[in-house]
């Protein structure tokens, strides 16, 4: 199977950061993920439970990340990754999480992390 469901440049806003200043305010984070899912079924029944469903999983992400504090953009990224497989039964996934503006001379930084079988 190499059926992949992608969201590009989802954005969040959330209480992120090392430093006391960043735990004061919000910061935007984006995502841009590949989810492995067989769409096989939902092709031949055009079926939306057969689907995995990307609003759904913005949704979760949006609540999730925007529901606690973090410092590490690690740890937001491993989270997420475990919770989607968790709560989607996502098989295996790349997630690219960015963080634009932490670094001043750069216009973005941010960690690919990848889960399960691409």
């Amino acid at each position: 199977m190499k059926d992949r469901i992608f969201i590009e440049e989802l954005s969040v806003f959330a209480q992120i950061g090392v430093y006391d200043w960043e735990q004061k305010i919000k910061q935007k984070l984006i995502f841009d993920i590949e989810m492995l899912w067989d769409c096989g079924l939902a092709a031949r029944t055009d079926e939306l439970k057969y689907c995995l469903n990307y609003a759904e999983v913005c949704d979760f992400i949006l609540d999730y990340v925007q529901s606690k504090p973090f410092l590490l953009i690690e740890r937001v990224a491993v989270e997420v990754a475990e919770q989607l497989q968790a709560k989607f039964g996502i098989q295996g996934l790349r997630l690219k999480l960015s963080k634009p503006g932490a670094v001043a001379q750069a216009r973005n930084v941010g960690i690919i992390i990848e889960r399960g079988t691409l």
